[in-house]
């Protein structure tokens, strides 16, 4: 079975995950933009200093999920 979670090639996609999706989302606990880490697969909240997990190209928007950034 071949593995086509990743889109990097289709347009409009960042990895795997959707550019429009990522032009929506704002952080949850500050509402401020977020910044896409395609190494870490993570949505970055400079503001709140969290990195929410993408899984399976999917954004895990919960405070509870979110790793905390080093200063």
């Amino acid at each position: 079975m071949t593995d086509t979670t990743n889109n990097s090639t289709t347009p409009g996609k960042t990895g795997t995950v959707d550019r429009k999706l990522l032009e929506i989302l704002v952080c949850p606990v500050t509402k401020t933009t977020l910044h896409y880490d395609a190494e870490a697969q993570e949505l970055i909240s400079h503001a709140a200093k969290l990195g929410y997990p993408i899984r399976e190209g999917v954004p895990i928007m919960l405070p509870s999920e979110a790793r905390q950034l080093e200063d």
